[in-house]
């Protein structure tokens, strides 16, 4: 949790300083992100003696469980708003369905079938419509034992 904080720590100095220098966001100086950084020090130093005790860093995730919080809780009660179409207050399934996400297909059967079709004769032949997965799986199979492991699978897909 004590890397989470400091990692939010820094990431907030990097946003306003960032913030601080105008939209769009501009390159940030090491000086000026260094100020950013030691400002935030600061402000979770509360007794300033120079250094973050425990009871400090406590407080800090306090107040920053706080504020992600109320803003979750914000964000949460302004979504509940729009879903809830007639305002009264509650969610029927009417609603809630209505605000789900459309399903669309990405490309038409013409298109699907002119990226798949290699001979270009207007219909898939089984080699036609195998080869493209056949590839992913041979580009997965990092060894060429013809057997892909979930360790494989997980390095193609930039896992560790």
């Amino acid at each position: 949790m004590f890397r989470r904080i400091v990692l939010a720590g820094c990431m907030a100095a990097l946003a306003s300083t960032a913030l601080a220098q105008a939209n769009p966001p501009k390159p940030v100086a090491r000086a000026d992100f260094q100020k950013s950084v030691d400002n935030r020090f600061n402000a979770i130093d509360t007794n300033h003696d120079g250094f973050i005790s425990k009871q400090e860093m406590a407080a800090e995730e306090q107040r920053a469980l706080q504020q992600l919080t109320q803003a979750r809780n914000q964000k949460m009660q302004a979504e509940f708003k729009q879903l809830d179409t007639n305002h009264d207050g509650q969610l029927s399934v009417q609603e809630f369905m209505a605000a789900a996400p459309q399903i669309k297909i990405n490309e038409t059967p013409e298109q699907a079938l002119q990226a798949l079709d290699t001979n270009h004769d207007g219909k898939l032949s089984a080699d036609e419509f195998r080869a493209p997965q056949m590839a992913k799986f041979n580009k997965a199979d990092l060894n060429h034992d013809g057997v892909v492991t979930p360790d494989e699978l997980r390095k193609v897909q930039g896992q560790k």
